[in-house]
């Protein structure tokens, strides 16, 4: 008591000889932080800053990688849409036929980092799946790329029938992609082949698109029965090969096309997607080593400036502090 008294008539707060619990960061000893504050060690926060750095570097140099592969890629996805434009104008396009087996070819990338390209054509086959779903109904999955394999295979792990990854490591051509049509026609029973892709637009936007490859009996039918298709019998037919056989050949080919522009749209749009997540990511990491850099000087004005640690620490409400305990000695 009479120490208690000794310290009022100096003007002095009591101190607790028990330890008082204070707000203190685990990044730092206890004996080097002053009581009450919550101090931040500056050595952290500058191995931090340098962390980001590299990372920034890391996505700056990914952008510009992306950037230049866009620029190779893009002449040829443009070149390739007349390919298959021809067969749009001759056997059309009709996503809405009604067959008994559809397969439905997912085209993704086998890299990330590429925004929600690979999400939204897995969902695209997902939704369509469901939309043919029926007693006397088979659809099965052809997958091409390593991120559509990831997310098809945890709920229709049964229904892929062909799966084909690592297709973007080396520049592709007509030639290698019609040898891949041609295993796939070779492998799977179909009525209709509905090729998911992502068609390039811009290097912010893409739209995902679904084409349709019908079968030559499905063809025929359709062209007999007077739908969109009903025009094939004003053409002519040359050689000694028959119309069933024309067809065969017609679809065939189609297939091949199709999958090539597939295939260069969305490698396309994959280098489009990365360059822009990229450029948001390295905004991002500017933006937090502009808030770490802030942080870093205030910590080390305070670990150089006792005045204003004082200043600080003896105006946190509900802590009561001993001020000679935040004078260094």
């Amino acid at each position: 008591m009479a120490m208690a008294a000794a310290f009022r008539r100096e003007g002095r707060r009591f101190v607790s000889p028990q330890p008082i619990t204070a707000v203190r960061s685990s990044l730092i000893p206890e004996d080097h932080a002053p009581l009450g504050v919550r101090s931040i060690s500056t050595q952290v926060v500058r191995n931090r800053m340098k962390s980001v750095k590299n990372i920034q570097k890391i996505t700056k140099a990914m952008k510009m990688v992306a950037a230049s592969k866009l620029r190779l890629i893009q002449t040829r996805a443009e070149n390739s849409r007349g390919l298959w434009q021809p067969f749009t104008a001759l056997l059309g396009d009709a996503p809405s036929v009604d067959v008994k087996k559809n397969v439905i070819v997912t085209v993704s990338s086998d890299k990330g980092l590429c925004g929600g390209i690979n999400s939204t054509a897995v969902k695209i086959s997902r939704a369509f799946n469901k939309l043919t779903l029926g007693p006397e109904k088979e659809t099965k999955y052809v997958i091409l790329g390593e991120k559509a394999k990831a997310q098809l295979i945890r709920d229709s792990k049964k229904k892929i029938a062909i799966c084909m990854t690592e297709l973007q490591r080396n520049p592709l051509n007509y030639t290698q992609v019609s040898v891949l049509a041609d295993d796939i026609l070779k492998n799977v029973e179909y009525d209709a082949l509905r090729i998911v892709f992502n068609k390039f637009e811009s290097v912010v936007s893409f739209l995902p698109t679904m084409a349709t490859v019908l079968s030559p009996e499905v063809v025929e039918r359709e062209a007999e029965s007077g739908g969109r298709l009903g025009d094939l019998d004003s053409y002519e037919i040359e050689g000694g090969e028959t119309k069933g056989e024309i067809l065969q050949n017609l679809a065939e080919f189609q297939f091949s096309c199709v999958l090539f522009n597939a295939v260069m749209e969305s490698a396309c749009s994959e280098q489009g997607a990365r360059m822009s997540a990229m450029d948001s990511s390295s905004r991002n990491a500017g933006d937090m080593l502009d808030r770490l850099t802030l942080t870093y000087n205030r910590s080390l004005s305070l670990s150089l400036s006792p005045s204003l640690s004082l200043s600080a620490c003896t105006h946190i409400p509900g802590i009561l502090l001993c001020p000679e305990s935040l004078v260094r000695e």
